[in-house]
This record gives C-alpha cells, structure tokens and sequence, in this order.
C-alpha cells in the first residue's frame, strides 16, 4: 500500500509539498492539548494516588516483614529455652536417678548388715540354748549314770552304798574316765 501512495503522490506532481503520512496541523495541535490535559490530570490525580497506593503497601509489607522477623527471633528464644529446660531437665533425672542407685545401695546394703546381724544373734542365742541344753543333759545324765552305777555296784557287792559323798566321786571318776576313752578314740 505503501508503494501505491508513492505512486499516487509521484503521479500528481503538482501536490508534491504535502506529505500523506504527516497529519494535519490542527489535527497536531488538537491531539497535543488532550495529551497535556490527560497528563496533568495523571501527573496530580493519578500518580499521587498510586504512590500513596504503593507506599501503604510497602508500609504493610515491611510491616509484616517486622513481624515475622521478631515472631521469628521470639520463636528461635524459645526452642533455646525450650532445649535448655530440656537439657536440665535430662541433667536432674540422671542426678535423681543416681541417688536413687546410690539410696537402693545404702537401703541393700543396710538389709544384708541387719540380716547379718540378726543371723549372728540367732545363732548365738541357738548356741548358747543348746551348751544350756547339753549342760542340763549332762547333768541329768550324770545323776541318771550315777544312780545306776550305784544301784548296779550295790547289787553286784550285794549291800547298798550309803554314803553319798563317797558314791559321788566313784562316779564322777568313772564319767571322767569314760570322756577320756571317748576322747582318745576321737
């Protein structure tokens, strides 16, 4: 189309002083006057609403960036005291569970010297029952032995031994020497 006004033009010689692709001069004035109406109106209405626009939200932005930053800050400060309560907290159930061990030592150690203690004490009184207990048996045995000894030395003489004093030293002369058989065969 380009070349067709090229044509055109070059063919009416006479009007070659006017260029097609240019407008109008009134068309030119009239165009400009709307385009500084509509950038004056831009340039005071337009553009101060929109940087007020624009700086309010930057305002909320940064705003909201403070926030999370100090909820950020916050957050970190408390997983630190959360993690140093938690140390301490691990740091006193081994020192509680320690002296528990320790205690249970003391209390298990305690029991065996009382049990041991007791154990002592009930062999030493059985002990001393039964040295009672032989003693009285040995006594009684003594003067069952005695009695018979004697009743068995007055039937084979044929008279009765009388005199105590004399039968208790035949038969204590006869235990003694019956221990001391017993004990060289031992």
């Amino acid at each position: 189309m380009l070349n067709a006004l090229v044509t055109y033009a070059a063919e009416e010689g006479a009007e070659a002083a006017h260029n097609p692709l240019l407008p109008a001069w009134y068309d030119i004035i009239w165009s400009s006057v709307c385009f500084i109406v509509i950038l004056v109106i831009f340039w005071k209405v337009a553009l101060p609403r929109m940087k007020k626009l624009l700086d309010e939200r930057s305002a909320a932005i940064e705003g909201n960036i403070a926030k999370a930053d100090e909820a950020q800050r916050k957050a970190e400060a408390a997983l630190e005291e959360y993690t140093a309560q938690l140390a301490a907290a691990r740091q006193e159930a081994g020192e509680i569970r320690d002296a528990a061990r320790e205690d249970g030592k003391k209390i298990v150690a305690e029991a065996k010297e009382t049990a041991s203690a007791e154990a002592a004490r009930l062999t030493a009184t059985a002990h001393a029952q039964i040295e009672a207990e032989r003693q009285t048996a040995l006594v009684s045995l003594r003067s069952e032995v005695g009695t018979l000894a004697l009743d068995l030395a007055g039937g084979v003489i044929g008279e009765t031994l009388s005199d105590d004093k004399k039968a208790q030293a035949v038969v204590d002369r006869f235990l003694a020497e019956l221990e001391e058989s017993e004990g060289a065969k031992a």
